[in-house]
């Protein structure tokens, strides 16, 4: 009894055959546009393309503008032949390996004593005198570093820099104890 279903289904299939009237899918279009309204042209399209295209324009135009700004380039005019007198001169750095090492540990030495310093209202008074013999000091340097290119290298003048950057240090070194000691005091007052 064994039955092909996809026969069967065919058969019946071909049994309930329903034939349209003739005409029927024009009326059926026809009710159908007839109840539904004509979709309206948008005229607006237009005006959104066009602030489309000037939103675009904009857009490049300042981009254009920034990127131009931006890529300006400043000329300088360096002169290779006449080097500065700073390029000219000696340091005690150029003298010899061993004396730039020297100049190099005193010099970072006392850049770390500067950036040690605690500045207050309380201490200012006692910091800018030491500043001020500390300025003192550089300028003193400076001269010997121009006595140094001016007459040239000698060994009074190579333990005078010496001298000169141990003085700084030593006198940052001091500020730092009275600064400490201050501190100390204060904390002492404080406490009491």
């Amino acid at each position: 009894m064994g039955q092909d279903l996809r026969e069967i289904f065919k058969k019946e299939r071909a049994k309930q055959k329903h034939n349209l009237k003739d005409g029927h899918i024009t009326r059926f279009e026809d009710k159908l546009n007839a109840a539904m309204p004509a979709p309206k042209q948008n005229k607006w399209y237009v005006y959104k393309i066009a602030a489309s295209v000037i939103v675009l324009l904009t857009i490049s135009i300042l981009v254009y503008h920034n990127q131009s700004k931006n890529t300006t380039v400043n000329n300088t005019v360096v002169d290779i032949e006449k080097p500065s007198k700073e390029k000219e001169g000696i340091t005690l750095g150029a003298l010899s390996p061993d004396l730039k090492k020297i100049e190099d540990y005193y010099k970072v030495n006392i850049n770390l004593e500067l950036a040690q310093l605690q500045v207050s209202n309380d201490n200012k008074t006692l910091v800018d005198s030491y500043m001020e013999r500390l300025a003192e000091l550089h300028k003193e340097y400076q001269d010997l570093n121009t006595e140094l290119n001016t007459i040239g290298p000698n060994d009074q003048l190579i333990s005078a820099l010496i001298n000169n950057l141990q003085l700084r240090l030593q006198l940052l070194q001091k500020l730092r104890k009275k600064l400490n000691e201050l501190k100390s005091n204060q904390n002492e007052t404080i406490s009491v």
